[in-house]
């Protein structure tokens, strides 16, 4: 087949098939006497597997190692993965669908309606009031549970217990005294000490083993200077405690 029915085959446009040729991602097939490319059943799969890799949010890398894999299987084998792939991303999408319609159908959509189930039952028992601090914490909790999910509602779970309650609104309201002090402020060190004792060494673990990364940058980026000073040093206090 030619080019151009490769690529409606496999819902992709001409120029990307020519661009996965660029990159190596598709070696270039066999060509006819009279220049134009020949491509197979092979191609089409091996096409079919960069976009869908590709979706899953591999990197090029990362595709270019599955391909040369492929390379040496049979190509049953290699449909049958390919199956198995659009199968995970149409469980995913039906999750997705299936979650969106239950936001459809609530008569009072408010901003803890969109994490998931898990999450959002963790939140109705997690401390706020009129804390500007729990509030602000609530909104990056729903974030990090986009891609968390009920993983992150079990580490929080032991924080809404009617003893961690109190003592959580408690914390929040002084995180509020810290909007417009300044880094030094004596009640920053004691403040993330006693965070460093609040929360579930599960939390912990997770909180320091993240990696590297901007992620710290992104949580502090709404705080003030003595509150994101306080979350620096939390996190310096649990790796330190291990």
């Amino acid at each position: 087949m030619r080019i151009g029915e490769l690529a409606a085959l496999v819902g992709v446009s001409t120029r990307t098939v020519r661009h996965y040729h660029h990159l190596g991602l598709m070696p270039e097939p066999e060509r006819l006497v009279n220049g134009y490319r020949e491509y197979r059943l092979r191609d089409a799969v091996a096409l079919a597997r960069v976009r869908r890799l590709a979706e899953l949010g591999l990197s090029l890398d990362e595709i270019r190692d599955v391909l040369a894999d492929d390379q040496g299987r049979e190509l049953r084998e290699v449909l049958r993965e390919l199956d198995d792939d659009l199968a995970r991303q149409q469980a995913a999408l039906a999750a997705r669908r299936e979650r969106l319609a239950a936001l459809l159908a609530s008569p009072d959509l408010g901003p803890d309606s969109t994490v998931s189930p898990e999450m959002a039952a963790v939140l109705r028992d997690l401390p706020a009031g009129a804390s500007a601090f729990g509030a602000l914490d609530r909104e990056l909790l729903a974030m990090i549970d986009t891609n968390a999910g009920s993983d992150l509602a079990d580490l929080l779970r032991p924080l809404t217990s009617p003893e961690a309650q109190a003592r959580g609104a408690s914390l929040y309201a002084r995180m509020d005294e810290l909007a417009a002090a300044d880094v030094a402020d004596p009640r920053v060190g004691a403040l993330a000490e006693e965070l460093a004792d609040y929360l579930p060494p599960q939390m912990a673990a997770a909180m320091t083993g993240a990696g590297p990364g901007h992620w710290m940058d992104t949580v502090t980026a709404e705080m003030s200077a003595a509150q994101a000073e306080v979350f620096r040093r939390l996190l310096d206090l649990l790796r330190e405690r291990g």
